[in-house]
């Protein structure tokens, strides 16, 4: 079983802990060699509060919020309260903005000098091309994208209604399942006043059940987390515009960004995150066979100027940080520097759980 996954009542009847710990973060109590040594005991997860009903259903290891709504929680790591944005998102904003600003102010000068470059054209025309860009990209899933509803893939439309709901979101977004062609992806936009998400297809079951529904909701919840965090909006993405011409700095930017939308993810079904990394590392059919503490582990021994580099440069976190992130949920997912382990750090002795007792998840049938 791995970290996250639902688990069964014990033989009392007792609802268990969905944060009793589990392969790489075992209690010291239950065994002497856990996987980098001794658990973490500033960021042990708080008790478990009383009975509650899950948001979602009732069912074995689903999250049991506190008696006061999450809205009125302090935001911070855990998927009880308020989901924390990322340390760094802040800070690296205003760095982008402030350089963002004086591109604009350098591009009016120029073309004030009769400076009519095509790359000064383009950012005097930043505005324009990005209000463009964002209408033509949110008609293109009007018109070809299946609209999510009651009677359209009603389990993925649930789905993004309880996230809106989780993060005290006045609006529903608009939710659409595009062809996905093989390829795992979802992402959130808008345009004007509307904001939306859009989920491919491989995503969903032929029939339209969720494949691996805690996985699709951990993604859904990070989608409008994206939305509900100010990511989509117009004038942060004007702001934003100077990133793809600021390496390091604009990619750290989004990956921080990246990491905030996790904390979302994991707030909304944080059951789902385990599944969920796992479809990006092996795809919707191998991802039960990803062990997710060997691989979050990897994170403090895969090192090097290349390592760095590649996460550097990456829009998104390298998985084996993004893994431990969401299972190290004392601190934020780290953003420059690889994850430090635990004083008296090894590997847990007889080497992790094997999942390769478990069946892949079944490819759907045909329908020709």
């Amino acid at each position: 079983m791995q970290p996250f996954e639902p688990q069964p009542p014990d033989q009392a009847g007792r609802q268990a802990d969905p944060y009793a710990q589990q392969g790489g973060w075992v209690s010291a109590q239950d065994t002497p060699a856990a996987p980098y040594g001794r658990p973490y005991t500033s960021g042990s997860y708080p008790a478990a509060p009383p009975a509650y009903p899950a948001p979602y259903g009732s069912y074995p290891g689903a999250p049991m919020p506190p008696p006061a709504p999450p809205q009125r929680q302090p935001r911070g790591l855990s998927p009880f309260g308020m989901p924390a944005r990322h340390s760094w998102e802040i800070p690296m904003l205003v760095v982008v903005v402030v350089l963002t600003v004086f591109a604009y102010l350098i591009a009016l000068a120029l073309l004030a000098t009769g400076n009519f470059d095509q790359y000064v054209l383009a950012f005097a025309a930043a505005p324009l091309l990005l209000w463009f860009g964002r209408g033509v990209n949110y008609a293109g899933q009007r018109v070809n994208g299946v609209r999510m509803s009651p009677t359209q893939f009603p389990e993925g439309y649930q789905m993004v209604v309880d996230a809106a709901a989780r993060f005290g979101m006045a609006k529903v977004p608009d939710a659409y399942v595009v062809l996905g062609n093989g390829q795992i992806n979802a992402f959130a936009s808008g345009h004007g006043f509307r904001r939306y998400v859009v989920v491919y297809s491989d995503l969903f079951e032929i029939g339209g059940a969720a494949r691996e529904p805690d996985a699709l909701a951990f993604i859904i919840g990070h989608e409008v987390g994206h939305i509900a965090a100010g990511h989509t909006s117009y004038w942060r993405q004007l702001g934003m515009f100077l990133v793809p011409f600021l390496p390091i700095i604009g990619s750290s930017l989004i990956r921080a960004q990246e990491y905030t939308a996790d904390n979302h993810g994991f707030c909304n079904r944080h059951t789902g995150a385990s599944a969920a990394m796992g479809t990006l590392a092996a795809g919707k059919y191998m991802n039960r066979l990803v062990g997710f503490d060997e691989m979050a582990d990897r994170a403090v021994v895969e090192k090097g100027f290349f390592v760095w580099m590649v996460n550097a440069l990456s829009s998104h976190p390298v998985l084996t940080w993004r893994m431990w992130a969401l299972r190290d949920r004392s601190r934020h997912g780290k953003l420059f520097l690889r994850p430090a382990p635990p004083a008296g750090a090894s590997v847990p002795a007889g080497g992790y759980a094997s999942s390769y007792g478990q069946l892949p998840a079944s490819p759907p049938k045909s329908v020709l």
